[in-house]
């Protein structure tokens, strides 16, 4: 898939996550940061979401049903590899969570840590790098297992 067919999918679905929502074009505007008319235009298919658009929807909606259908599942790691694509995606060195995280669980060379203020979950591996990040503990220890696998 190109940015060009993401793009595409996601100006086709926008209107089915709005219905999934149940919500108006004038709600759904102020939540993606457009106007009304532009939302209008957008549904119309007069319009495009455009690149950055097209990653909002997916990453405010990212719990839609929709959009798994579309897509496989939650779409940030393909974004992520659209956006990267033919470059590396290197996750920056942690500090290892000494100021602002907890250690819920460790499984060989990963370890779970969860932030003390917002509360979501990462896994870093043995060299402090984050491998992903969820405000699900359940969804991060699926990944964990799924590394501990590899």
């Amino acid at each position: 898939m190109t940015k060009e067919e993401f793009i595409n999918e996601c100006n086709q679905i926008e209107k089915l996550i709005r219905t999934e929502y149940r919500y108006s074009q004038d709600h759904m505007a102020e939540v993606l940061g457009i106007s009304k008319k532009t939302l209008v235009e957008i549904e119309k298919g007069r319009r495009t979401l455009g690149w950055s658009g097209s990653i909002v929807l997916c990453t405010l909606f990212d719990d839609s049903q929709v959009l798994a259908g579309t897509f496989g599942g939650i779409p940030s790691d393909m974004i992520q590899a659209l956006a990267f694509e033919g470059r590396p995606r290197v996750y920056p060195k942690t500090m290892g969570g000494n100021v602002w995280w907890r250690e819920i669980e460790a499984k060989g060379k990963f370890k779970i840590q969860q932030n003390i203020i917002s509360q979501h979950y990462r896994i870093l591996d043995n060299e402090n790098c984050r491998r992903m990040s969820s405000f699900s503990l359940e969804e991060v220890q699926l990944h964990l297992n799924m590394l501990q696998e590899e």
